[in-house]
């Protein structure tokens, strides 16, 4: 009778058993790095969201405050029946183009806050998305051994997933 080989024809090879771990570890190590690219794009798309709605408040804002400003300045030029009540609602509409100018730069330092937010959460999603990559062609390589029963193969494979480990696990590193 003829033993059954594995694929390949390499089922007695002694590199089956350890290129099959570091393949599983691989695949693990992959699917963290994965989950915590999809969590960062999240986080990103929620703090994208939250950018826009506050550049819409400021433009509101600011709208708001031009429309009070040219109220003011037409409730000073033009010509009323009571000029004491056109004097006070003239004052009442440049107080409030007044707070809403203060209000419009704290809304606006508050966007460009959100924006620097965003903008760490979109690198750090670009490293983990670099070392899902990195990590998938070191798994890809790592597989080549059991098709070609060649242990360059295996060790390649190793160092790739390495490096791709270590590029994936520097999107923590990255800092505003």
């Amino acid at each position: 009778m003829h033993e059954i080989e594995g694929h390949g024809g390499h089922g007695n090879s002694p590199l089956v058993i350890p290129v099959s771990i570091t393949m599983s570890v691989l695949a693990v190590l992959l699917a963290a790095v994965t989950l915590l690219g999809h969590r960062a794009h999240t986080d990103e798309l929620l703090l994208e969201g939250q950018a826009s709605n506050q550049w819409g408040y400021y433009q509101a804002k600011n709208g708001r405050m031009h429309q009070d400003q040219i109220l003011s300045d037409l409730l000073g030029v033009a010509a009323v029946a009571d000029k004491e009540k056109a004097a006070d609602l003239r004052e009442k509409y440049r107080k409030e183009a007044e707070r809403y100018a203060s209000d419009k730069d704290e809304i606006n330092e508050k966007a460009n806050e959100l924006e620097k937010e965003l903008s760490l959460y979109r690198r750090r999603a670009d490293h983990f998305d670099a070392g899902e990559g990195v990590l998938e062609l070191g798994l890809i390589i790592c597989s080549l051994t059991l098709l070609t029963n060649k242990k360059l193969f295996w060790l390649s494979g190793i160092l790739i997933g390495a490096a791709g480990l270590i590029v994936g696990l520097s999107g923590f590193l990255v800092r505003p």
